[in-house]
């Protein structure tokens, strides 16, 4: 394929414009850029079903779920290279976006719904289908009013990573040339370097102060551990997501693992560990077994850090939504006034900026929560009125206010905390349904169906928004896209539900050689106590909103922080490390150019690491479910390894300082 070496972003692609400054994306408006072909819909659903497949397959029996966007934005631009095609740039976001609905509906699926199998509740094709399908949809329709304050009214203000390192491939794959090259070279280190870590064991993918004697003391008795996550597309990550954010993800951590965890830690002497546990509703059985080892760091964590997350990011989404209430009020207003004939405005907007019309969005809205409503009426709850109702309520209103939440999560730090969000779901759908008499089996599959619906919708908010945001850095058409992802929503939805049904009966849930589905088991050992009156960490959760509510009171971004507190440390903290190689080599000079320069070169490189990651994360997967792994015994899990891994740690952040570094103003 010819290549346009003249294709490149903008330079305030990543920065937030001065007054009156506008952006114009790589494919202006005035263009009309090739994007829906059958060429381009056919690779999408090609993708949506290959990648569903092997997501939902890997996520049930690895128990690792991995990202699809990125992985398909490579192969989407090297199959148009092997094909010989021509600017293919607007065809490639197009199939990106299409088939990246496999990541977002797996997710979704995946996280819930096992868990009906594993509470021996029975289970048909249809409601896994409709399950994920139906929250798919309802999160496109919901997100979409928000399309243009995100991605327009925001830019500059959010970094997008997981977005970034997608565009970052698309164009490189366009324009070709040094570009392209050093996309590669990053993409190839960072991927053999994630490779070694995550198939052969070479070196540990994590490093802890338990790596020397005294560490490992202050760790036993005072819960004092501090780890960081060594992989190269975290490291990645953090570059993009700037020194701000990480600052902030990570110091919600810092107030867990170096404060809750250590004076709760220290307490254990005096406190009643079996009483501490039933208080908590903890269910893991090793733990009831033998209560005193919820005083361990991972424990308290586990059992009281995340559930203060929990709380905290429930309450950064009402924030949120009092926030954007007037944006909100704006969106339905328009719908309202479409609906009734009395707006044109939206006919002739710019091509870049045409969303599908307000009050097509507002009948596909009401057509999904009837259907919605029907499937829980009919095919769930036995034709009860009463309950049929309080399930599309909660459905509506709990995927209504976390909307924006998972938008905004995906824009800051590239990860949605849809699992956080569902939990949430899930205990309070459980205690309204219990409370109108839904109890037993059919109340623990309403509730976790309830469950499926959200965390679809979710999931696929904060996926859609980063593919928005990919096409308005292009400047593909957003109209185009809305489109065709409810045809990718519904393949990959259609494709989860055979994998799901398929493996469960060739696998199971239980016993020896059975999916692990980590994330459901979670779920169904949350849900069961519930429904039969068990014990929720409530004042946690009320603890985690205080404190949101304290942190946007004196102006600190209350969901990053909660975010750091519902993830773990290993995964923060190279955040910062990232950050900071962002600011030192675009601060070392005094020329503005240079360092906007040097910036650009680093992103460049971290999307490489984040791309490459990502593919071989896929294959590393694929190969351990395979068997194909060598088996380092002891030494995986020795101090020898854990220095390795640091020195190679410290090898990559150099090449990626050096190479940044090298720079130039005419690049």
């Amino acid at each position: 394929m010819e290549q346009n070496k003249n294709v490149s972003l903008p330079e305030n692609a990543y920065r937030e414009l001065k007054p009156g400054e506008e952006y114009k994306p790589l494919m202006p408006a005035s263009a009309k850029p090739v994007e829906v072909t059958p060429y381009s819909v056919t690779m999408g659903v090609v993708m949506a079903i290959v990648f569903s497949a092997a997501a939902a397959y890997l996520g049930l029996k690895v128990g690792q779920v991995f990202e699809a966007a990125i992985p398909i934005a490579i192969i989407a631009v090297g199959m148009g290279n092997v094909l010989g095609k021509k600017n293919m740039l607007g065809q490639n976001v197009i199939i990106q976006s299409i088939g990246a609905s496999s990541g977002v509906i797996v997710a979704g699926a995946i996280f819930t719904l096992p868990a009906l199998y594993i509470l021996k509740i029975d289970i048909n094709f249809y409601q896994v289908f409709l399950s994920s399908l139906l929250g798919g949809v309802l999160g496109i329709i919901l997100l979409i009013p928000f399309r243009k304050y995100f991605v327009k009214d925001m830019h500059g203000k959010y970094p997008f990573p997981e977005a970034t390192a997608t565009t970052e491939v698309l164009v490189s794959g366009e324009k070709g040339g040094n570009q392209a090259k050093l996309l590669a070279v990053a993409g190839l280190m960072g991927g053999l370097y994630d490779f070694l870590v995550g198939t052969f064991g070479l070196w540990t993918d994590t490093v802890s102060t338990t790596i020397c004697r005294m560490g490992a003391m202050v760790a036993d008795k005072f819960k004092f551990v501090f780890s960081i996550n060594t992989s190269a597309a975290v490291l990645g990550l953090g570059y993009i997501i700037g020194l701000k954010y990480a600052l902030i993800i990570t110091a919600g951590s810092c107030v867990v693992w170096f404060l809750i965890v250590p004076v709760v830690g220290s307490l254990a002497e005096s406190i009643d560990a079996v009483a501490l546990v039933n208080m908590l509703g903890v269910t893991n059985k090793s733990i009831l077994e033998n209560p005193e080892t919820i005083f361990s760091a991972e424990n308290l964590f586990a059992y009281i850090g995340k559930p203060i997350g929990i709380g905290g990011i429930a309450m950064a989404g009402l924030i949120g939504i009092v926030r954007q209430s007037s944006i909100i009020r704006q969106a339905v207003g328009l719908a309202v006034s479409e609906f009734g004939g009395k707006n044109k405005k939206e006919v002739s907007s710019e091509r870049t900026q045409r969303d599908l019309k307000m009050k097509y969005i507002l009948i596909l809205l009401v057509a999904t929560l009837i259907t919605v409503f029907l499937f829980f009426h009919f095919g769930l709850l036995g034709g009860n009125w009463i309950q049929s109702i309080t399930a599309i309520l909660i459905v509506f209103v709990i995927a209504f206010l976390f909307t924006t939440v998972a938008a905004n999560a995906i824009a800051i730090v590239g990860s949605n905390p849809v699992s956080g969000m569902t939990l949430m779901t899930l205990i309070l759908s459980s205690l309204i349904l219990v409370s109108i008499g839904l109890k037993g089996s059919t109340g623990m599959a309403a509730a976790l169906i309830i469950g499926g619906v959200v965390c679809t919708a979710l999931s696929m908010a904060g996926g859609f928004i980063t593919d928005l945001k990919i096409g308005y850095w292009l400047g593909t058409t957003p109209q185009n896209q809305e489109r065709w992802k409810f045809l990718g929503t519904f393949v990959a939805a259609a494709t989860v539900a055979g994998v799901m049904i398929v493996l469960n009966k060739a696998y199971g849930f239980e016993g020896p050689n059975s999916l692990e589905a980590p994330q459901a088991k979670a779920m169904a050992a949350v849900i069961e106590p519930l429904m039969t009156g068990g014990q929720t960490p409530w004042i946690l959760y009320i603890c985690g909103a205080i404190l949101a509510l304290v942190l946007t009171f004196i102006g600190v971004p209350a969901l990053p922080f909660a975010l750091g507190m519902f993830l773990p440390m290993k995964l923060n903290a190279p955040l910062v490390v990232g950050g900071l190689v962002a600011w030192f080599v675009s601060s070392r000079s005094k020329d503005a150019d240079l360092n906007k320069a040097r910036m650009g070169r680093g992103t460049l490189i971290a999307s490489g690491f984040i791309a490459g990651g990502a593919l071989m994360g896929v294959v590393s997967a694929i190969l351990k479910f395979a068997g194909v792994s060598v088996d380092m015994g002891a030494w995986t899990s020795s101090n020898g390894a854990m220095w390795l891994g640091l020195v190679m740690y410290l090898v990559l952040i150099t090449y990626m300082i050096c190479h940044t570094l090298r720079a130039r103003k005419d690049e």
